[in-house]
């Protein structure tokens, strides 16, 4: 694909006029795709598709759009050349940009990852062993991603990352069920293993009657998974300049006022040890690491092109929406295997959904408890708890009642699909908080 995507770049620079100047960037995979459903194989496909995006600009003025391609080389040509066509007519039609901007210092680079995906027929087999006699439902999907940038200066960088992600259910009946997910760029078969077991042991206890506990405060344990729920909320508008600058940004707090997250809270974009490409589509380069938070107070923002136009600052290869794609949580000092005991008596929450903002500029989340959520009584998990719901703020839970993060991280990929397969991810410790509100 990288070398079909060069030939189609130089193709556009061959069909620039006077004063036009072209950015575009490549996205394409070929991934295996297997549901799961009663722990069998219940579907199985491959996708293969690229795509190709290309911005023409002229002046202050550009038009942008997408197209597929096939592959064969003149077919894609043939459609390069008339998507440039209908670009260049659009263009009179438009307003002028005033906060464009593009890389115009050639910075090319490539980056392979190492193919250690195991075969699909291992990973399969290791699934339906891992369901044998119970109820497993998920999809696991896995193979090589690639993006390419190009533009009309004779910049070009491509990215190839090879991943895995399979998000899987133990079902029991009814809302119960333990959700759990595995996903890297090597399979780990003892990891998988512990994974297994662990959501096995969960899923005898959803056996048992549930507990229903009245609303209060109590002492939690908020898994990976439960983080990356908060985090991820905390990403869309808590970060970026855009949002600083116009006063909406969820994090106001700590901008205008005294508030701040814990000193052993650290949150930065990882770049380096994601799966996405460490460009942007305008050119950019994105460092390896950028720090958003550290020792507990605001560090920087995620710049976007536009944004640095508007507000006169370097930008930082932010995308568009200035959100981190490679979000990592420091680790602490709390041992997994210690979590419950730690815990001593509350309520372990393994998943959360629904989460939205019930007071923004506080940075007060609401959302409810999903799938296996656990009553502790001194430090044992003893009976599953029916559905809750909470309403907390960031500083508290990051903040002041903070009792500490776990060691051990998990690497969380996003299992979204919709066009293609998602890049984003995480790496995030578990986290044990005091006097958590629950409120229904």
């Amino acid at each position: 694909m990288q070398k079909e995507f060069y030939q189609l770049a130089d193709h556009i620079t061959s069909l620039l006029t006077d004063g036009e100047v072209f950015t575009c960037r490549f996205s394409g995979e070929v991934s295996d795709f297997v549901r799961f459903n009663k722990s069998a194989i219940r579907q199985a496909g491959r996708v293969n598709q690229r795509y190709i995006g290309i911005d023409l600009i002229k002046d202050t003025r550009h038009a942008a759009a997408v197209i597929g391609l096939s592959g064969e080389g003149e077919t894609d040509r043939v459609r390069v050349s008339d998507l440039v066509k209908r670009l260049r007519d659009r263009i009179p039609h438009l307003p002028e940009d005033p906060h464009l901007l593009y890389a115009t210092d050639v910075r090319s680079g490539e980056h392979q990852q190492e193919n250690r995906l195991p075969e699909p027929g291992a990973a399969v087999d290791a699934i339906l062993e891992a369901g044998r006699g119970r109820d497993l439902v998920g999809i696991y999907a896995a193979g090589p991603i690639h993006a390419g940038f190009a533009n009309s200066f004779g910049q070009r960088n491509w990215y190839t990352s090879h991943s895995f992600n399979l998000d899987w259910t133990f079902y029991h009946e009814a809302d119960k069920a333990v959700k759990a997910a595995y996903a890297g760029v090597e399979w780990d078969g003892t990891e998988f293993g512990r994974k297994v077991a662990q959501a096995a042991e969960q899923l005898e206890v959803l056996g048992r009657p549930a507990r229903t506990i009245p609303p209060g405060n109590y002492r939690v344990f908020l898994a990976p998974s439960a983080m990356y729920e908060l985090l991820g909320t905390l990403c869309w508008g808590g970060f970026g300049l855009k949002d600083h600058r116009t006063k909406q940004t969820t994090l106001l707090k700590m901008i205008e006022a005294d508030a701040r997250m814990h000193p052993s809270v650290g949150i930065y974009e990882n770049t380096g040890d994601g799966v996405t490409p460490n460009f942007q589509e305008q050119g950019f380069i994105k460092p390896d690491r950028v720090t958003l938070v550290e020792d507990g107070e605001f560090k920087n923002c995620l710049i976007s092109p536009r944004s640095a136009k508007e507000y006169g600052v370097p930008t930082n290869g932010a995308s568009q929406w200035e959100f981190p794609e490679s979000i990592e949580l420091g680790a602490g000092d709390i041992p997994m295997a210690d979590v419950a005991k730690r815990l001593e008596t509350g309520v372990y929450i393994n998943n959360l959904w629904y989460l939205n903002y019930s007071d923004r500029a506080a940075c007060r989340m609401t959302g409810m408890t999903r799938f296996a959520t656990f009553w502790v009584e001194n430090g044992v998990i003893s009976e599953s708890v029916n559905v809750m719901r909470f309403d907390e703020t960031i500083y508290r839970v990051l903040g002041e009642n903070l009792v500490g993060l776990t060691a051990e991280r998990e690497f969380i990929l996003e299992a979204g699909t919709y066009e293609e397969r998602s890049t984003g991810s995480a790496r995030l410790p578990g986290a044990l908080v005091e006097d958590f509100a629950f409120t229904l």
